[in-house]
């Protein structure tokens, strides 16, 4: 589910030129090849990574880090990166504006993401989302034992994990105010004294005369309009992704501080018109 602000205007119509159709077939073209290479060479690796190491991945991220970080050479779009990914074990939260966060998110650095458990059955996305480690999660109290478990298994495995607590994409002109429900997992006793927590600002910016909302994906946007958008625009903006000092989980009293420090630190990293909330 997508956040809408019911206040706000949609976006102002895009007309696609011949000279954007060009850019998306092109675009189009070149993602789709990057992509389908990084898919051959992962599930080639697969087949000895993982009857030789389980749960561990020593290669593949690395496969998934070079094609998120084509992608962005192929769109033509500035990827800026700001602060330290951490090096300790633990998760990253930020916060979540667009599809794109994905690709910049792990052309950083080598995370898995968790996502809602629907995804797992999505055509051709709930393929490559298992394929590269994604974590699937039921929002159900009643799952909160298990998905704990698979939390423990994963981080305590070194993974990095990394979800969005604002439990959906947004405009990119504000913070939507975190969700503390699954920071609750890095409390067990098997995490909370050995698990950091990295919070991580995205703020992209706009192609000149955009709409400062260009590349955020939210209300009622459907995924195939919004892709050409990014695939035709001329010249393109670009995306800056800001690391934030991790903190101990056992720095905490509970999941509510811990899930108010992040996104006070996530707030932080934006645009001072940014750091409001809805």
């Amino acid at each position: 589910m997508k956040f809408r602000w019911q206040s706000e205007v949609p976006p102002p119509e895009f007309t696609l030129t011949p000279g954007g159709w060009l850019r998306v077939g092109l675009r189009g073209l070149g993602m789709a090849l990057v992509i389908l290479l990084g898919v051959v060479i992962a599930v080639a690796l697969r087949l000895v990574e993982r009857p030789l190491y389980g749960v561990h991945r020593p290669w593949t991220p690395y496969v998934t880090q070079w094609v998120c970080w084509a992608v962005f050479r192929v769109l033509g779009m500035r990827h800026e990166v700001v602060g330290t990914p951490m090096h300790v074990p633990g998760a990253v939260v930020a916060n979540h504006v667009s599809w794109l966060d994905i690709f910049a998110l792990n052309a950083c650095k080598r995370v898995y993401f968790v996502s809602k458990s629907e995804v797992a059955g999505w055509p051709g996305i709930g393929h490559l989302a298992r394929l590269v480690g994604t974590v699937f999660i039921t929002r159900d109290p009643k799952e909160a034992k298990a998905q704990t478990e698979i939390f423990e298994e994963r981080l305590l495995a070194g993974h990095k994990l990394l979800f969005f607590p604002e439990g959906s994409s947004t405009d990119g002109m504000r913070v939507i105010p975190f969700k503390s429900t699954l920071f609750q997992a890095f409390f067990s006793k098997r995490l909370e004294h050995s698990i950091n927590v990295q919070p991580v600002s995205v703020i992209y910016k706009a192609p000149v005369g955009q709409d400062a909302r260009f590349y955020g994906w939210w209300g009622d946007m459907d995924f195939g309009t919004h892709l050409l958008r990014v695939l035709a625009v001329r010249p393109q903006g670009r995306v800056r992704v800001v690391y934030h000092a991790p903190a101990r989980v056992d720095s905490f009293a509970d999941r509510k501080a811990l899930a108010a420090w992040a996104e006070a630190q996530v707030r932080s990293g934006m645009p001072e018109t940014r750091r409001g909330q809805e």
